[in-house]
């Protein structure tokens, strides 16, 4: 006979499975805990599960072991326990954790029921290849917090837990950490009011929004914006570099920050830029470029974008002074944050902390991985929601940032990010959220996940609409799949949904403030890489106007839109799909394609302007979309136009037209019976009026028009 599952279930009984029900003997059993026998009070059998319930508690600091004889054991799993209400209502604190510094004193507190001792390390140096030995300061436990006071001045030194948890030992960073030393592996005892940059306190949001479907989203990396040397930054690929006003390209016209207030845009979404992985990028020397999709420090702003990753405040000042320094350009800033997984599975500071705790598993005990990276972590359990929630909280008061994006969203479960979402309503500025909402194979039961199927019950929160992407470029991972971009027909309903912001009741969302309009991002092939996959047997000037549509209809979509950096001159990657590791050579923004193609950049620039300027195209309710937004239906195929009637005080246009027109070749739209002033068409944005129409009007081919009537 063997064991072949056994779990605790809660602190006082074990199940488990044999692989022979008929010849064991129940007095046979023992259980040991801690070196010690604990007596089986009951027993009973449930289907194919044996259920013991002990005289004793059984202490979670140590190895609980079921015997049937001395060659028949099995080490019981806690994953069940520590799921339970039993155990999250016994051990979790509200308490603030991390190092809270005082002149004069810091106090640690550290979260971890199952840890036998926990001693604080203090360091004189960040540097870990610096051999030094540091202060030792065993630390008190009560109720699964350990804690401790040391009456000195600690300010710029560094710390780390030694954690002596089921006979291993682990030193580790604290996971609230907020600064580090070179390549994060120990913690820096920092006095944020030094980290801030002249005038910080008075930082505030630029106020660009006052609904979610104001605003205007341009996703961007600190490392590519500025790393090319065409740039004109000198603190190339860091957070400083945007800081840098009158940057030039090549032929003296403006890149980096200048470039991006010049376009409009009112929110930049930053890719990450907490501390990654020295193991993807080493801040000693960062040649090897990563996304930084790999997460080992939450609370800490990445080294590699410093100028001096060695030095703790640093990071965080210089951070800090990007931050105030577009806000002051009107600018607002999203953060890139990733909770749904951990760079390493093991070798991490929440496995080093509490093992188990914090990541899903399924059944047989190994770890669930929807993000396909190794592991999930858990957001359902309390102390990982308290941690997310605790983290995103920091960034947005202590940073002043304007919104959150979670990578793969979908991951996380709904109740926390609700909580999230009414925590940040609190701080009385739009600060907004959204992710990825795909719903990816988990161990979390499928109506409990923050994906895109549940969008009903996260009704305040956006998602990415792969819906509007697929719809216009083609499937994203059938590379020569067309699009309604690219000169796939009879998508002319699947266009209509999108236009409503993918609305019920033909859509996915209860609202417009749900729907991400985009059609590309960092993942898989930038825009114009995929319309050479689908059209590259075009000229060019073809597939530039297709690019040119495409912005058009994300840009007048009801929802929130979202291009990409660099979509809007043409961007390339050499037709690399996942870029996420590729060289500066790759992933740099080339400000001379910029140059190249700046007649596309400013078509977008001005349809950003138009949408900027009027209500109508920023519809904030399911009702008023449904009240004003109307289809023309007398249109050739492959054609879409909607009228958008507005008796807002604000909008100046009474009657909005907007066509799309997919075909090559030029078509005659019947016009309402209205005069109409027309105001954007293939080639030319003109507020003053391209030309009056009534009766009809003939859109050229791959083109958006605009027509108003007052």
């Amino acid at each position: 006979m063997n064991i072949i599952k056994s779990s605790v279930t809660s602190f006082n009984s074990i199940e488990f499975i044999v692989d022979d029900f008929d010849h064991f003997i129940f007095a046979n059993f023992i259980v040991k805990n801690n070196n010690k026998i604990l007596k089986i009070k009951s027993s009973k059998v449930n289907i194919n599960k044996i259920i013991f319930t002990l005289e004793a508690t059984i202490d979670i600091k140590y190895d609980c072991i079921l015997f049937y004889d001395e060659n028949i054991y099995s080490k019981c799993n806690y994953l069940k326990l520590f799921s339970s209400k039993e155990f999250n209502d016994k051990f979790y604190t509200d308490e603030k954790l991390g190092a809270i510094y005082n002149k004069n004193f810091t106090q640690f507190k550290l979260w971890s029921p199952v840890a036998e001792k926990v001693t604080l390390l203090i360091y004189n140096n960040g540097d870990i290849t610096e051999p030094e030995k540091p202060k030792r300061f065993p630390m008190d436990c009560k109720n699964g917090l350990f804690n401790i006071t040391v009456y000195e001045d600690l300010k710029n030194k560094f710390y780390t837990y030694e954690v002596k948890v089921y006979e291993q030992i682990n030193e580790t960073i604290d996971p609230y950490a907020i600064s580090c030393g070179i390549n994060g592996q120990r913690g820096a005892i920092v006095d944020l009011s030094d980290t801030n940059p002249d005038g910080f306190e008075n930082d505030i949001s630029p106020k660009t929004i006052n609904n979610f479907t104001d605003a205007i989203i341009y996703e961007m990396s600190i490392r590519d914006i500025t790393k090319n040397p065409n740039s004109g930054a000198f603190h190339k690929g860091k957070f400083l570099g945007l800081c840098e006003e009158n940057t030039k390209s090549t032929i003296k016209e403006p890149t980096g920050l200048d470039y991006i207030k010049n376009l409009g845009i009112t929110h930049l979404q930053i890719m990450p830029m907490f501390d990654f992985s020295y193991k993807s990028t080493d801040e000693r020397n960062p040649i090897d470029y990563n996304w930084g999709y790999d997460p080992q420090n939450y609370n800490i702003p990445e080294g590699s974008y410093s100028t001096d990753p060695y030095t703790p405040i640093t990071r965080i000042r210089e951070l800090k002074e990007m931050i105030q320094t577009v806000h002051k350009n009107g600018i607002s800033i999203n953060m890139d944050v990733v909770y749904n997984h951990m760079y390493g599975e093991k070798d991490n500071c929440f496995e080093k902390v509490f093992p188990g705790y914090y990541f899903r598993h399924i059944e047989d005990g190994t770890l669930s991985n929807g993000s396909m990276c190794g592991n999930e972590t858990a957001s359902e359990m309390p102390m990982m929601r308290k941690f997310i929630i605790d983290s995103v909280l920091y960034w947005a008061k202590e940073y002043h940032l304007d919104g959150f994006r979670f990578d793969l969203m979908g991951l996380h479960d709904i109740q926390t990010m609700n909580i999230l979402r009414n925590e940040l309503y609190k701080l009385n500025r739009p600060i907004m959220m959204y992710g990825e909402g795909w719903d990816l194979p988990s161990s979390l039961p499928s109506e409990l996940r923050a994906s895109k199927n549940n969008a009903e019950k996260i009704p305040e929160i956006g998602f990415f609409n792969d819906r509007i992407r697929d719809v216009l470029k083609g499937n994203v991972f059938q590379k020569s799949d067309q699009g309604y971009i690219s000169g796939k027909e009879n998508l002319e309903n699947e266009i209509r949904i999108c236009v409503r912001g993918s609305i019920k009741n033909d859509g996915s969302f209860v609202s417009p403030i749900q729907s991400i309009n985009y059609i590309t991002c960092h993942d898989n092939n930038t825009l114009w890489d995929k319309l050479i996959l689908t059209n590259g047997f075009e000229p060019e000037d073809v597939r530039i106007e297709r690019q040119k549509f495409s912005l058009g209809i994300i840009l007048t979509c009801q929802g929130i839109p979202f291009f990409q950096n660099g979509m809007e001159f043409l961007r390339s990657k050499q037709g690399i799909e996942n870029s996420y590791n590729s060289p500066d050579s790759i992933n740099s923004v080339d400000w001379d394609v910029k140059d190249k193609y700046i007649f596309v950049t400013d078509y977008i620039k001005n349809l950003i302007k138009i949408r900027k300027k009027h209500p109508s195209f920023r519809l904030s309710t399911l009702e008023e979309i449904t009240n004003k937004l109307q289809f023309l239906l007398d249109v050739p195929r492959n054609v879409v136009a909607f009228t958008i009637k507005n008796d807002d005080k604000l909008e100046a246009w009474k009657n909005i037209l907007v066509i799309y027109n997919a075909n090559r070749n030029a078509v005659k739209i019947n016009l309402p019976n209205l005069k109409w002033n027309l105001v954007v068409d293939k080639y030319i944005i003109d507020e003053n009026t391209i030309e009056t129409c009534t009766n009809n009007y003939t859109a050229e081919g791959i083109s958006i028009s605009i027509l108003y009537s007052v």
